[in-house]
């Protein structure tokens, strides 16, 4: 898999219809015994198919005889009514042999997708847009539900049904018949996929346009509050609009080429059979052909010609399945930034040093965002670090839970390169609570239970009792099964960090991180939860990023970073003792908080 690069990831210029089909190929495989009797009663429902106008032309032929040699044709009756009865009932018993083939195949594909994007990097989600790439599964996992039913429905029957007709055709009567079948179908079909071809680029055009215009209209009603503070519903509406007065030129021009193809199918098909048809009444007048042979041929043109005029639907639109197939199997080619490694073990640990050593990091190259970083966390102690925004303070938690990996340098859990951790244990050993905490749009009580979603309910009240939450929840009408909205839209900035802080203390790991916990909290608030936040502290390797110094006056060290690098360290006495930037900070801190009491 080839590495995530920065933007959108569409489908290769050079389409390649075979190499995707060949990636779904293991999931049906998965049902393999399903899809082979499926094929058996398809080819058995097509053979009784073909051989019912057999039995018609019999029938016919037998009732034109003249009225003292004519008898009631009971084997031609009575092979007729098999044939259609095992023709329809044969074509359900593959519908229904072949469902559980479709639906587990786009069940099994979802969920390797879904599955992989939580392994792929925090930088791929970071420059996706989520409504775009949304749809782009959404398309695909239907694109191949469309593309499974379709071929074994409709596609496969219609050419072994081709390749019977023929067969009997050249058989029974004069070979141009035949030919003239034959010659039809293939100009009919190299139309269809001459047309189809040119018109995929309307498509793959539409296809983009919906999903940028998408993206923008999640974005902006994710948005909702901030475009309504600024007044910009105006602006947001003409944005969206004028995407999607791009997707209408596109949809026009795929519209018109539609028309076109349909017509031109239109008259190879009526040309076709009306020659046939000239074939027919002048073998009869010569004497060559019964009536019933008439009758035959009629039949036989009828069944085929049908579903071959829906054959040029189903092409286009399994075309179209391909693209959308292929857009969503281009995101499992993506591969993670961050990956384990071959010989990555599992951490198990109930108390954990950390260090950073000698640690640079850019986001990009032409950023770097922290140079030199050396720091140790013993076990069970707490550091924190501050410094003015943009001195790189939060990304040493992203580190800390190798969400990127650093350019230069290590940290070390206990003394082991955290590269060579797997990260479902290393990040196990981790619980923060963010500065800007998103919650899902579930109850109260789901936002809490994420920390540990296996805990019992007696835990979960708890947890929310020790993060000062509790009372207010149980003051809700709907207490703990209140739903918190879209990203926790519906409770304040204070409400959504307290869950947070419940959801860290009830996951209970060895190491915490708090990002400017307390900033979303009132004073009072505040000096409530920092009490319980030393609390859980105690004993545990802690990392606390602040903006606040009076939270973090009891850390064992604390760390003053600008521009990337560490420029102070020591104890909150030490450092006010030194004179230098902390000083100076809580300085100022000091005479802002005069001033707002």
């Amino acid at each position: 898999m080839r590495p995530y690069v920065s933007g959108s990831t569409p489908p290769p210029a050079d389409r390649n219809d075979l190499k995707t089909l060949k990636t779904l190929l293991p999931y049906l495989w998965r049902f393999k015994h399903r899809v082979v009797l499926a094929l058996g009663c398809l080819i058995a429902a097509k053979v009784a198919g073909v051989t019912t106008p057999l039995y018609l032309k019999d029938i016919v032929d037998q009732l034109s005889l003249p009225a003292t040699a004519a008898m009631v044709p009971l084997l031609a009756l009575a092979g007729y009514g098999l044939a259609r009865l095992l023709s329809s009932v044969l074509g359900e018993l593959r519908d229904a042999i072949f469902a559980r083939v479709v639906q587990g195949a786009v069940r099994n594909v979802a969920r390797e997708v879904f599955s992989h994007l939580f392994r792929l990097s925090l930088r791929f989600h970071l420059e996706r847009q989520t409504g775009g790439m949304s749809r782009d599964i959404e398309r695909g996992t239907k694109g191949i539900g469309f593309l499974l039913n379709f071929t074994v429905f409709n596609i496969l029957p219609t050419l072994i049904e081709i390749a019977l007709v023929v067969g009997i055709l050249l058989s029974r009567y004069d070979a141009w018949f035949a030919i003239v079948t034959f010659g039809t179908i293939a100009i009919y079909i190299a139309f269809t996929l001459t047309v189809t071809e040119w018109r995929t680029v309307f498509r793959r055009s539409m296809n983009e346009l919906d999903s940028r215009a998408n993206s923008k209209a999640i974005d902006a009603l994710i948005n909702y509050e901030t475009v309504k503070y600024f007044g910009n519903e105006r602006f947001e509406t003409q944005r969206y609009d004028g995407n999607l007065a791009s997707w209408e030129q596109s949809a026009i021009k795929n519209q018109v080429s539609l028309s076109m193809l349909n017509a031109g199918q239109g008259v190879i098909i009526a040309v076709g059979v009306t020659l046939i048809m000239w074939l027919a009444a002048r073998g009869v007048t010569r004497g060559e052909m019964t009536v019933g042979d008439v009758v035959l041929v009629a039949t036989f043109i009828t069944q085929l010609w049908s579903p071959l005029h829906f054959l040029g639907f189903v092409y286009r639109e399994i075309r179209h399945a391909l693209a959308d197939m292929e857009r969503m199997f281009t995101l499992l080619k993506v591969g993670a930034e961050v990956a384990d490694s071959a010989g990555a073990v599992a951490l198990d640990a109930r108390q954990v040093s950390i260090a950073f050593e000698q640690v640079a990091f850019g986001y990009d190259a032409k950023r770097q965002i922290l140079h030199d970083v050396s720091f140790e966390i013993p076990a069970g102690h707490t550091v924190a670090v501050v410094g003015a925004s943009g001195a790189g303070k939060s990304t040493l938690s992203r580190l800390l839970f190798r969400f990127y990996d650093a350019s230069a340098g290590r940290i070390t859990f206990n003394g082991h390169d955290i590269r060579q951790l797997s990260q479902d244990s290393l990040r196990a050993h981790i619980g923060i609570v963010p500065q800007d905490t998103v919650l899902f749009n579930d109850s109260i009580y789901y936002n809490i239970a994420y920390g540990r979603p296996d805990a019992s309910r007696e835990e979960v009240i708890e947890a929310a009792r020790s993060a000062h939450i509790h009372d207010f929840v149980m003051g809700l009408p709907d207490g703990y099964d209140t739903t918190v909205g879209e990203r926790g839209l519906k409770l304040s900035g204070g409400e959504k960090q307290r869950v947070a802080i419940a959801r860290t203390i009830l996951k209970n790991p060895p190491v915490l991180v708090f990002d400017e916990a307390t900033s979303a909290l009132d004073s009072r608030t505040e000096k409530a939860i920092q009490a319980e936040l030393l609390s859980i502290a105690a004993n545990r390797t802690t990392l606390i990023i602040a903006h606040r110094l009076s939270t973090i006056a009891e850390a064992d060290c604390i760390l003053v970073m600008d521009a990337g690098r560490i420029i102070e360290r020591g104890t909150h006495r030490e450092l006010l003792a030194a004179g230098g930037r902390y000083a100076e900070m809580w300085r100022l801190q000091q005479e802002g908080e005069v001033l707002e009491a």
